[in-house]
């Protein structure tokens, strides 16, 4: 269960932008089979005062904190092509945009989390195909 914290200056994305970040981020989980309900992407404006690097306000760095809890990654060359992922996703959102972008992702052990007090199927089993069915995600009127 990915949970993307995208922390941006006001005024840097409009609601499409952050539809189609939030659709891209998804895309790549569901390709590798992780199902669209886990991916959480929330976006939090901050003005310049209440946004500081080096101790100074900045008008033009974003921040996104990855959290992983539905899979693990142990191997080391998936993690690094994690993190080259995590880069190439948010460049047409940042860097691409003139802003300046640090990011960080965590991972947390399956046996800490849940969805509505169940604890998740195993990954990729059958059960966890079911739920994902069961829980696709209602799309909002846009």
């Amino acid at each position: 269960m990915p949970l993307w914290q995208i922390y941006h200056p006001v005024g840097v994305y409009s609601d499409r932008d952050k539809q189609d970040f939030a659709a891209d981020i998804t895309k790549h989980y569901a390709d590798v089979g992780l199902p669209e309900f886990y991916v959480v992407v929330h976006f939090h404006e901050l003005a310049q005062a209440d946004f500081l690097v080096g101790g100074k306000p900045s008008a033009n760095t974003v921040r996104i904190v990855v959290s992983h809890l539905a899979r693990r990654i142990d191997d080391a060359p998936r993690r690094r092509r994690m993190t080259e992922f995590v880069n190439a996703i948010t460049l047409p959102y940042t860097a691409d945009r003139g802003l300046h972008c640090e990011f960080h992702i965590e991972e947390s052990a399956r046996d800490l989390w849940m969805i509505d007090g169940l604890w998740p199927p195993e990954a990729g089993s059958d059960a966890e195909k079911a739920w994902a069915a069961a829980n696709s995600p209602v799309p909002a009127d846009t």
